[in-house]
């Protein structure tokens, strides 16, 4: 595909299927090292590209731009990334905001979130496959290192490796409105 080609942005602009999966085999790789290189996370990143390449797609028919299709899509990830950080920036300061507004109350109102924040726990780690549960209360409670995990259960690291990432993604999720409360009590008990 000649990507220098004056008739490659009318045809991609159009809806020219060809084209457009040509210009994404061609620039998917690249983009994704580009936006690794901003984010530092290779997850985020692929998912930025992809919103790239969604977005392009879309909003083809809409689009207006000249030059290179190389420098629009450099410049359409790097902006996407921009968009991520600063996203996260806010999440962050929210998180800190509330943890801060929570925290003169927090003494007096501590015991209930705490009973909230347990069963919260108890009512995730049950929705966890049994497998997966299992592999994290005997890291997280037991304090069984990864090896031991796997010699008591008889599966392979790798395997505890992936029911443990499993197993934290899905209670990170499903606790996000309890970190606030989880930082505040972990620098409480560590008296930070």
């Amino acid at each position: 595909m000649d990507l220098n080609n004056e008739q490659l942005i009318p045809l991609l602009l159009s809806g020219d299927e060809a084209t457009f999966e040509g210009v994404y085999k061609h620039f998917i790789r690249p983009l994704h090292v580009y936006a690794i290189s901003i984010l530092r996370d290779e997850g985020t990143a692929k998912g930025m590209v992809q919103n790239v390449f969604l977005k392009l797609w879309e909003r083809r028919e809409r689009l207006q731009f000249s030059g290179s299709i190389k420098a629009y899509l450099y410049g359409a990830v790097y902006n996407e990334c921009l968009n991520n950080l600063r996203h996260q920036k806010v999440k962050v300061d929210h998180q800190q905001h509330v943890l801060y507004m929570t925290k003169d109350n927090a003494e007096e109102s501590t015991g209930m979130e705490l009973l909230d924040l347990k069963e919260k726990l108890q009512q995730a780690m049950n929705d966890l496959p049994e497998k997966c549960r299992t592999v994290f209360q005997l890291s997280r409670f037991e304090d069984l290192k990864y090896q031991e995990i796997a010699d008591e259960l008889g599966i392979s690291i790798k395997t505890v490796e992936n029911q443990m990432g499993k197993a934290l993604k899905t209670l990170r999720l499903k606790l996000v409105d309890y970190l606030p409360l989880l930082i505040w009590f972990i620098s409480r008990a560590l008296n930070i």
